[in-house]
């Protein structure tokens, strides 16, 4: 008897908690990530503004480092070098590409930079994106 109390509350339970978890799920929520935009995220952008060129200019000044600095140039530069100077060419093919697509990297950031400069200045012309 108490072995078939027990087994229909777990199965009460079990009902109520699938019960919920429906209607949960129904509710409509957030919309879905195939939906379209509906602005350009004008106001969000110049919100983080700041942030953006803080990031930009620490990644560039790593980039720009001595060879003492983790992530720069300079220190992957050194490490090729090591690498061709020990005799392991593996290493050194993939340091080396690694270095390429680094060095890649400077241009790019610096047209973020400079891009960023163009929206900061139409952000403080257009009110940080909430004027129409």
């Amino acid at each position: 008897m108490r072995t078939v109390r027990t087994t229909a509350l777990a199965l009460t339970a079990a009902a109520a908690l699938l019960a919920a978890a429906g209607t949960a799920s129904a509710g409509g929520g957030a919309p879905s990530p195939d939906a379209a935009p509906t602005g350009d995220g004008a106001p969000a952008l110049c919100k983080r503004v700041p942030k953006i060129e803080k990031r930009l200019g620490r990644a560039l000044d790593r980039l720009d480092g001595n060879a003492a600095r983790r992530g720069s140039i300079a220190r992957l530069a050194k490490r090729v070098e090591n690498a061709k100077a020990a005799g392991h060419t593996e290493i050194e093919t993939y340091l080396n590409d690694k270095l390429t697509f680094r060095r890649s990297l400077v241009p790019t950031l610096e047209k973020r930079r400079k891009d960023l400069t163009a929206v900061k200045t139409w952000c403080e012309a257009n009110n940080n994106g909430s004027e129409k």
